[in-house]
């Protein structure tokens, strides 16, 4: 017998007669190791998000709780922000034309979305390109866009528009200086950033439609938009369900947009919820006031969110 064969039959001996096998406390501590590593490489974000969000977060529902009053004290209200936020007047129209501006961009984006996903959707190389200019305004800084589009929207004869507009016998037209056509120019401008997003999504889901559905659908003698009813529509359910959640938090939470373009204006007809809140805050420094304004926004939203997602689970079911 070898001295290495002796050594084996030794150790195996002092392990009981049986393999050389890791030590269960060996095996304990690098199972604890490769559960605690993800939590490391996590914990800088984590750290982050809790400084940076749920910190003022929290901070906010505390405040909404008070009258705040720098250098003297902070007052406990209790409910009483709430109580006069739901009371005012103002406030109401603004939760009013939130939901519209929100409807209207969410609407708006889906469709043409959906009609630039259908025409950019492929494989051919010139395509990226289109794609990729498509999705600048996504890219683009809110407060830039608002900025050109003030000038697009330029209410005299010379404006960009009002120009084009002038060779078919239109206009001029005063887009956001009148109340009536104010938040209808700003729920354009939304729906012009906000569509090549829903775009991208859509292509995703485009990407994931078996095309033996098409090809059966074609042979059955389905027309273009009958294959779009019945094949591509219900195979988009989860990413349109997607869509109108991210879509619906966004169009809730509008303000850079209307704030560069209007400031809630002409004669309030763009204010909406996060503009008054805004300016409760900071032209008016009731900050209390303003902390319960976004709580009452933040439970809306929030409300918003679970119901699409146990709608979409009941259909999944």
């Amino acid at each position: 017998m070898t001295a290495v064969e002796t050594a084996r039959d030794v150790g195996a001996t002092a392990n009981g007669g049986g393999a050389v096998g890791p030590h269960p406390v060996g095996r304990r501590r690098e199972r604890r190791l490769t559960g605690a590593t993800p939590w490391l490489f996590l914990a800088p974000a984590l750290l982050l998000f809790v400084v940076f969000k749920y910190v003022p977060m929290a901070e906010g529902i505390r405040l909404s709780l008070f009258q705040v009053r720098p250098f003297l004290g902070d007052l406990f209200v209790g409910m009483d922000n709430y109580v006069r936020i739901l009371e005012d007047d103002r406030f109401r129209s603004a939760i009013g034309r939130t939901f519209l501006l929100a409807a209207g961009q969410t609407t708006g984006a889906m469709l043409i979305g959906f009609a630039l996903a259908l025409v950019l959707e492929g494989h051919a190389r010139s395509l990226w390109f289109v794609r990729s200019a498509v999705f600048l305004p996504v890219v683009a800084a809110t407060a830039v866009i608002g900025e050109i589009w003030r000038l697009l929207y330029y209410p005299a004869p010379e404006g960009f528009i009002n120009n084009i507009l002038s060779f078919v016998g239109l206009g001029p037209l005063t887009f956001l200086d009148s109340p009536d056509s104010a938040l209808w120019s700003v729920m354009a401008v939304g729906v012009w950033k906000s569509a090549p997003y829903d775009m991208v999504l859509i292509l995703a889901g485009l990407a994931g439609i078996d095309r033996q559905q098409y090809e059966a659908a074609e042979i059955d003698g389905a027309s273009t938009w009958q294959r779009i009813r019945y094949v591509t529509l219900p195979a988009l359910r989860p990413v349109v369900t997607i869509l109108l959640t991210l879509a619906a938090i966004r169009g809730l939470r509008t303000f850079t947009e209307v704030y560069v373009l209007t400031g809630g204006g002409p004669a309030g007809s763009t204010d909406v919820w996060m503009t008054r809140v805004f300016s409760v805050a900071f032209e008016r420094n009731e900050l209390g006031i303003a902390s319960a304004g976004s709580v009452l926004l933040f439970l809306i939203t929030f409300a918003l969110t679970v119901t699409v997602q146990l709608y979409r689970r009941r259909k999944a079911t």
